[in-house]
């Protein structure tokens, strides 16, 4: 008679991310921070990264809650010795830096690009473009001075990936994050740190939210363009973040990968 006991899979399997320390930004809500607690479920040791204290404080409490490893700082991605300072955190709390989640964003007014102010088509891509790319430069050196070889995914969107009239400047930002991407990837896959973005469709998050509060209708309308018909949980989208971060895609390099539902099918 068989008289094996069954165990659960955490028992008798390493996480996707074991022993991996994990810088995240925009960790305080939405996709951040499902990476973040996913993150920790799969082994890492991590750092949230936002500009929000109490979101951070609150998700950094809830993995500790559950047995993770987790810890948070106040970064601003507008504000290039904040960017600098978080990474360089991360090593300071764990010792070394393995990959990274280049997550934070903001959003821009809904509308035609000829409405839309100099001063928030600025604050656009001082975050969404030159925030990644601080944070990138400083990613890898941590990573090359630490750990040696890592990987790194930053989030772009399905709309980088077509026009984009609702919201011009964020699809234009987001469409350079994907240059960016595949010009790190190329630049230092050779070292052992590969460079990946996702592209999400449509996720319940607070973006949206406020994007269907300023166009009532837009959720549904995207949604109805979606195969799968429905919106994204922000967990489904951290999930394929946590693929590409780990040692299962070893080979992946230099890809967006859309998350979407099939929208871009």
């Amino acid at each position: 008679m068989d008289t094996t006991t069954a165990t659960t899979p955490s028992a008798t399997t390493s996480g996707l991310l074991a022993d991996k320390v994990a810088f995240i930004t925009g960790a305080g809500r939405g996709i951040g921070a499902a990476a973040a607690r996913l993150f920790a479920r799969e082994g890492a040791r991590v750092l949230l990264a936002a500009r929000t204290e109490p979101q951070l404080k609150a998700v950094v409490e809830e993995i500790r809650a559950a047995g993770g490893t987790a810890d948070h700082v106040r970064c601003d991605l507008a504000d290039p010795a904040s960017v600098r300072a978080a990474v360089d955190r991360a090593v300071e709390l764990y010792g070394r830096l393995d990959v990274a989640f280049n997550n934070g964003a903001t959003a821009q007014r809904p509308g035609p690009m000829d409405q839309l102010p100099e001063a928030d088509f600025d604050h656009v891509l001082a975050v969404n473009l030159k925030g990644p790319w601080q944070a990138m430069n400083a990613e890898v050196a941590a990573i090359r001075a630490t750990a040696g070889r890592g990987a790194i995914v930053n989030t772009s969107s399905v709309g980088s990936l077509m026009a984009n009239p609702w919201l011009p400047v964020y699809g234009a930002a987001k469409r350079a994050v994907n240059s960016l991407t595949a010009s790190a990837a190329a630049t230092y896959g050779p070292e052992g740190i590969r460079v990946n973005a996702i592209a999400p469709g449509t996720t319940l998050t607070e973006m949206i939210d406020a994007w269907e509060a300023d166009s009532p209708g837009i959720v549904d309308q995207l949604t109805a363009q979606t195969p799968l018909g429905r919106a994204a949980d922000p967990a489904e989208i951290a999930e394929a973040a946590a693929w590409l971060l780990s040692d299962r895609a070893s080979y992946v390099n230099g890809t967006v990968l859309n998350v979407d539902g099939g929208a871009r099918a």
